[in-house]
C-alpha cells in the first residue's frame, strides 16, 4: 500500500509541475498578446510552442535536476500520461475563460497544451537523473 502512495504522489509531483509551467507560460502568451496584436500562423505557433516547452523543460531541470519518478518504466508511462492530463486541463482552463469572455491564446487549446507539455516531458525524461 505504501508502494502505491509513493508512485500516486510522483506523478501527481510531476502533473502539478508540468501544469504549473504551462500556466505561467499561458499566462505570458496572454500578457504577450495584449501587447502585440500579431497571431502567427499555426505551423509558426506549433514550432513555437515546441521550441517553448523544451526550453522550459530546461529551465526545469535547472530547479529541479531531478525526477520525482525513478523507476525507469513508470517514467516512460510519465511521458505518454502527463502531457495528455495537463493538455486536458490547460482546455478546460480555455473553455472557462472563453465562457468568461476572455480572448483565448493557443495553449488554451489542447493540441498546443499537449505540445508542450510533451516536449518538456521529453526533456525532462531524457536529462533528468
Amino acid at each position: 500500500m505504501e508502494f502505491l502512495f509513493e508512485i500516486l504522489f510522483q506523478f501527481i509531483s510531476e502533473i502539478l509541475l508540468q501544469l504549473i509551467i504551462n500556466v505561467c507560460c499561458e499566462l505570458g502568451l496572454r500578457g504577450l498578446a495584449r501587447v502585440h496584436r500579431w497571431l502567427p500562423s499555426p505551423p509558426i505557433a506549433a514550432a513555437w510552442i515546441t521550441l517553448s516547452g523544451v526550453a522550459a523543460g530546461g529551465i526545469s531541470l535547472l530547479i529541479l535536476p531531478h525526477s520525482a519518478i525513478h523507476e525507469p518504466a513508470l517514467r516512460l508511462v510519465n511521458l505518454a500520461v502527463t502531457p495528455v492530463l495537463a493538455g486536458g486541463m490547460m482546455m478546460i482552463l480555455g473553455r472557462f475563460r472563453a465562457k468568461r469572455g476572455q480572448e483565448l491564446v493557443r495553449l488554451d487549446r489542447f493540441g498546443y497544451a499537449f505540445l508542450f507539455a510533451f516536449m518538456m516531458a521529453l526533456t525532462r525524461y531524457n536529462w533528468a537523473v
